[in-house]
């Protein structure tokens, strides 16, 4: 009976709330990747979404800076997570993101009843219900939120490392092998925050 209890609290709350995830960085040959959940009612949906709160690759950065804070405030719960260049290159990008993911949903006061998470790929290590969608971020409010909070969470921490890799742009590519940072790589060499794994899939080391 008890049990039955719970389930129906479980459906109750799985329509009060959506819970979104996304990551950011996955592409990426510097630095960790970031995942984000976000936790939305739908009351706060709509606000968002009057706000602007869509795809963070759609958004300017200054667009999107003015949105985090929103989100943040106005989430029931939300949770960052990340896994290291250490972690990529031993595991490889599939896991370390799954890695990063799961340490995002760990900080989530309660385990959600569903998840919802942008792409096609499954979150093999979360034993909930989970939805994969693809082009997610442009689907729910709370995968576009989720999208933003990763987003914005990494490229802080990308540009905080600016002064200390000086010569490879950070500040501008946020750790993408765009060509000047890959001719940079080729000038300077390169760091410990590189990820050997993808280097060398690009002949670069």
């Amino acid at each position: 009976m008890q049990e039955k209890k719970e389930e129906d609290l479980r459906q109750v709350l799985n329509k009060v709330y959506e819970v979104g995830m996304d990551e950011v960085g996955r592409g990426a040959i510097f630095g960790p990747v970031f995942s984000a959940v976000v936790v939305l009612t739908e009351k706060n949906k709509f606000i968002l979404k009057k706000f602007g709160v869509m795809d963070s690759k759609k958004l300017t950065a200054k667009k999107r800076n003015f949105l985090f804070p929103k989100i943040l405030l106005l989430s029931t719960d939300y949770g960052i997570g990340q896994s290291s260049v250490r972690e990529i290159d031993k595991l490889g990008i599939r896991v370390a993101t799954e890695l990063s993911m799961i340490r995002a949903l760990k900080k989530l006061k309660e385990k959600p009843s569903e998840l919802l998470i942008d792409g096609p790929l499954l979150l093999r290590p979360w034993n909930g219900i989970q939805k994969n969608i693809v082009s997610g971020d442009s689907k729910f409010t709370s995968i576009s939120a989720a999208s933003i909070v990763a987003k914005v969470s990494r490229d802080n921490l990308m540009e905080s490392l600016e002064k200390k890799y000086s010569g490879y742009s950070i500040f501008r590519n946020k750790g993408y092998g765009t060509k000047k940072h890959l001719s940079s790589i080729k000038e300077n060499g390169i760091t410990h925050l590189h990820r050997k794994s993808f280097l060398k899939k690009s002949n670069l080391i």
